[in-house]
């Protein structure tokens, strides 16, 4: 990790994009103060594809049953 001022960030951007390319932290202050990080915008995975969890996920079978006593804590009655 580096930090740069922003003078020098403006001289050298095509340099520090690569270095941030090749994973390197690059900072860019102002004023000697930290203002931003330049870094890379991560890549799209791919495309997605539909029900590749199937069979691998499983929900409880009483999911939607609220117990009673939470019901009633909602509510503000003593339990």
């Amino acid at each position: 990790m580096h930090t740069v001022n922003m003078h020098e960030a403006k001289t050298r951007l095509s340099l520090l994009v690569k270095e941030a390319l090749d994973g390197e932290e690059v900072i860019i202050a102002r004023a000697g103060k930290p203002v931003v990080k330049l870094v890379p915008v991560s890549q799209e995975s791919g495309q997605r594809l539909p029900g590749r969890y199937k069979g691998k996920i499983t929900i409880a079978a009483d999911f939607d049953a609220t117990p009673e006593e939470v019901i009633a804590a909602f509510e503000g009655e003593p339990s």
